[in-house]
């Protein structure tokens, strides 16, 4: 089959750039391109492919402009006093034995309220990670629970793209979804609970450097006022103000008090917001420096390309040969586990979240009718499979900007066992069927 051909030889391509450790882009342009070729072949005007693939692009864009805020609120807090503020304070009274889990409820809390894992990543989770290293606690298991807590509210939080995408594709009610999300991740959720407490008592961490703190205490005006940018993103998410509006006013407040506070000038700081905040002094250089507009440029690249690909899909039918196969498939591993399969082979394809979401419900819509149960088994599967897969900007992102490595995947346990519960729930339910939803996938 000339699609399965065609998928495969994309494939290599991405395995390609990741062995010879190749910016994942020169894979997203090759695609691009085959699938155009494709398009032509099955005798589709250049000018409908162009349109199929702009077609793609408009279903992200408020992704893409939520990712050149999180470029600018990472700078402006680091530059603003904020994350200083909380972590010279925190380091101070948090117990390292129990810092990764702290890290991994914050992120959890945090991504409830925002509903977005890149912004939770961009604001609790670097001041995790910096309060963590000045610990000496493990990038590895910090990272991994920065990533397991952002995606935690991601999945089920009302302010969260993911669920109300996921809501709109079955056309059903987002909070009745949420309702259903929490049933099915309780066990996951108290198993990784456990897991980070038990990793931060195994390693014999110390209490936050007082030579971080010395850095911060000299070179930022650790005044209140500099929390107001972290209070706004509370505030905001609790009254469900739309994220971007959050975000915005937050920077808003931020860049006042690099103004007013730390005395930067201003056009030092529009520098910052584009650029990065960058320090001159070494030492706080290396737990401080990021962010910035240009930091994202090579998600917001990543997007656009792989966003074309769900419109040239759909437009050309390219997945229907696939749709058929999967459909066989689910018929053996039940509906869960089908689109379970499907969701990794699209999220690898995909290279993020929102395009995993919309190629799985795309094939994966025949393999089951009930609505509800639709929306919930995306959320187990598309939703968080995406961020395990080391080239998807689901993953790749969140971990950048807090500074882990990629490794960091093998310990965001919370991510990898939500949908292997719900897969064991499913098989278990398919040998003695339940009527409801409300007790499993």
């Amino acid at each position: 089959m000339l699609e399965i051909g065609i998928l495969g030889i994309f494939a290599l391509a991405l395995l390609a750039c990741v062995w010879f450790d190749l910016s994942i882009l020169y894979a997203l342009l090759f695609g691009f391109i085959m699938f155009f070729a494709y398009g032509i072949y099955k005798n589709h005007s250049a000018m409908q492919m162009w349109k199929m693939a702009f077609s793609g692009i408009r279903t992200v864009r408020n992704i893409l402009i939520t990712f050149i805020l999180i470029g600018i609120i990472t700078a402006i807090w680091r530059a603003g006093g904020t994350i200083p503020f909380i972590v010279y304070h925190a380091t101070k009274v948090c117990s390292p034995s129990a810092m990764v889990l702290i890290t991994f409820l914050l992120c959890c809390l945090v991504s409830v309220l925002t509903g977005t894992s890149f912004g939770t990543a961009a604001t609790v989770g670097v001041i995790c990670m910096t309060m963590a290293n000045s610990m000496g606690i493990p990038p590895l298991f910090t990272g991994g629970a920065i990533l397991s807590g952002a995606y935690f509210g991601d999945r089920c939080s009302p302010m969260s793209t993911s669920a109300l995408l996921v809501s709109n594709l079955t056309n059903t009610n987002i909070f009745r979804n949420i309702v259903n999300m929490i049933k099915t991740s309780l066990v996951p959720f108290a198993v990784s609970c456990a897991f980070y407490l038990a990793l931060g008592m195994l390693y014999q961490a110390e209490m936050g450097s007082t030579d971080v703190q010395e850095i911060f205490a000299e070179c930022f005006d650790l005044h209140p006022s500099t929390l107001v940018p972290a209070v706004v993103i509370i505030l905001f998410s609790l009254f469900k103000i739309n994220v971007k509006i959050t975000m915005s006013v937050s920077i808003v407040f931020g860049a006042l008090l690099s103004l007013f506070i730390q005395g930067i000038q201003p056009s030092k700081l529009l520098e910052i917001a584009i650029t990065g905040y960058y320090p001159e002094n070494r030492a706080l250089a290396s737990v401080l420096s990021g962010g910035g507009i240009i930091s994202m440029t090579r998600v917001f690249a990543i997007v656009c390309l792989s966003s074309c690909y769900a419109g040239m899909f759909n437009g050309t039918g390219f997945l229907e040969g696939v749709k058929k196969i999967l459909c066989t498939i689910s018929a053996k591993v039940t509906p869960f586990g089908g689109i379970l399969i499907t969701s990794l082979l699209t999220g690898m394809i995909a290279c993020n979240q929102t395009l995993t979401i919309m190629l799985t419900h795309q094939i994966c819509n025949d393999v089951e009718k009930e609505p509800e149960t639709m929306a919930v088994h995306l959320e187990n599967t598309a939703v968080v499979v995406a961020p395990l897969i080391p080239w998807s900007i689901a993953g790749s992102v969140p971990l950048g900007t807090v500074g882990a490595p990629t490794v960091c995947i093998l310990t965001a346990c919370y991510i990898y066992l939500l949908p292997l519960w719900n897969l064991a729930c499913a098989v278990l339910h398919s040998k003695h069927p339940q009527p409801s939803i409300a007790n499993g996938p």
